[in-house]
This record gives structure tokens, sequence and C-alpha cells, in this order.
């Protein structure tokens, strides 16, 4: 009676191997969800930045506005017979000059 437990007990445990450890097991699923689950986030963030992109090229493709606008704020361009002015804050810039001296000289 006792090896015929036993021997019961050892197909059981061969039986529940795959399941637990084999090709398709509780394991491999358990991780492979925590995948898609990541990749689902990294697929929103995406079609988040695709949409926001997309705005842009029809903003560009539509009227001379944007393409003036990225223009004169990301090439610095001014339009013919327009003057530029530059305001500075001459005691902002002071004081960031002497902060960036005084960490270089602690190095």
């Amino acid at each position: 009676m006792k090896s015929l437990t036993a021997i019961f007990v050892i197909l059981v445990a061969l039986m529940q191997y795959p399941l637990w450890f084999g090709k398709g097991s509780w394991l491999r699923v358990w991780s492979l969800n925590h995948q898609i689950d990541a990749q689902k986030k990294t697929n929103a963030d995406n079609q988040v930045r695709n949409n926001v992109l997309n705005a842009e090229v029809g903003d560009l493709k539509q009227g001379f506005s944007a393409i003036e606008e990225r223009a004169r704020n990301e090439l610095g361009m001014i339009k013919q017979d327009e003057i530029f002015f530059q305001v500075t804050n001459h005691e902002k810039d002071k004081k960031e000059n002497e902060a960036s001296s005084n960490s270089q000289a602690k190095h």
C-alpha cells in the first residue's frame, strides 16, 4: 500500500511539473503578463507623443503662423524691416556668473 501511495505521489508530481515549470507554466504566464503590461504603458506613452507630433504637423501644413512661430522661437529669425530688441537681466546674469565661479573655485 505504501509503494502504491509513493507511485501516485510521484505521478502527481510528474504531472504537476509542466504546470509550474514547463513551457506554458504559471510562472511563464505571470512573467509574460508583466511584460504585456509594461509594453501597454510604453505604447500609451508613444501614442500620446504621436498625437502631439501629428497635431504639430497638421499646424505646420495648414498655416504660416505656426511656421513663423517656430522660426522666431527656435531659429531667432525676424521679419524684414522688423526691429529686434533683446532685454537681459544684468543682475540675474551677474548672480549666475558669481555662483558658477564660486562652485568652480570649490572644486
